[in-house]
């Protein structure tokens, strides 16, 4: 638990102003889970999943996603070497511990659903054969606003993958003075040390995924799965893996707390991440707005 305290420190003295975001992102990785980070340029997402790799001690990778980018770019590709008479793998960057997906709605949507397999099955299939991912594995992706140009909308079951999607948003007023007289974020990534081996993130995946739910969070969890399925306010309510999403999340920011156990507070907190880019709104006002009513409504045990 000290390794965790000591990067969630360490990532806020990088991106300034930002501790729920930081938290949220922590608590996604530990629940063993995909996160993207939806944002106007140039408010940190790149910097925040560098710095999570570098806290973690992870392998990384990075991938500019554009409009020309192909799967193999991603996956890797067999190579017939005439030496040795046979095909060699040479391995894509999804073949690190955090791959960093940037801009991912500016590649096609072909390009996108290379990356399904990898992110739930944590293998990759090229040329008809299947190679298992390192652990742990992640992706974090970037997406720019829909409406800019050159954008492509993530697939509904692309998207279902993404265990939790935050936004950085602009920072206060005092953190952004500091960014602006402090030193530059990417050489401060340069010398930012690992505060945690990746055995030891392994660790806490198996501790947070053993915090105890009891039966009346269960309850309650059931009744925030039930309140989205009432016909009129979203075009389809969350299933039930969203469901087991909440739950491995939730499970995650009770352990980033130092709980064993969770609470109902666990749950509000991750709630509006993990459900709001699984729904549509069948109403015309905001996902949020909707999602703030229904958990406003939803007694708490």
């Amino acid at each position: 638990m000290q390794s965790l305290s000591l990067a969630y420190r360490q990532l806020n003295t990088l991106i300034l102003g930002k501790p729920q975001a930081i938290r949220l992102a922590l608590a996604c990785l530990i629940a063993r889970g995909h996160l993207l980070i939806d944002d106007v340029p140039g408010v940190g997402k790149t910097t925040l999943a560098h710095g999570l790799a570098a806290s973690l001690g992870l392998d990384y990778r990075r991938v500019q996603f554009t409009s020309d980018l192909l799967p193999a770019d991603i996956l890797g590709v067999s190579i017939y070497q005439r030496d040795s008479s046979r095909f060699e793998l040479h391995k894509g960057p999804v073949f690190a511990q955090l791959l960093l997906a940037d801009e991912i709605n500016r590649a096609s949507p072909k390009v996108q659903s290379a990356l399904l397999e990898a992110m739930e099955e944590r293998q990759a299939s090229i040329d008809g054969q299947t190679h298992p991912l390192p652990a742990p594995f992640f992706v974090v992706a970037t997406q720019n606003p829909g409406e800019q140009m050159g954008t492509f909308p993530l697939p509904e079951s692309q998207l279902d993958r993404f265990l939790m999607r935050i936004s950085l948003g602009y920072p206060p007023r005092e953190a952004e003075r500091a960014l602006l007289m402090g030193e530059d974020r990417r050489a401060m990534l340069a010398r930012l040390p690992p505060v945690m081996a990746p055995e030891t993130l392994l660790a806490l995946q198996s501790q947070a995924a053993a915090v105890t739910i009891a039966p009346a969070l269960a309850d309650y969890l059931l009744a925030l799965l039930e309140a989205t399925r009432r016909p009129g306010l979203f075009h389809t309510g969350l299933s039930p893996r969203a469901g087991q999403a909440l739950a491995a999340a939730a499970r995650g920011w009770a352990l980033l707390a130092g709980r064993d156990y969770l609470l109902p507070e666990d749950v509000k907190a991750i709630f509006m991440p993990v459900a709001a880019h699984r729904l549509q709104s069948a109403t015309g006002a905001p996902v949020e707005q909707e999602l703030d009513r229904l958990l406003s409504h939803v007694a708490i045990p």
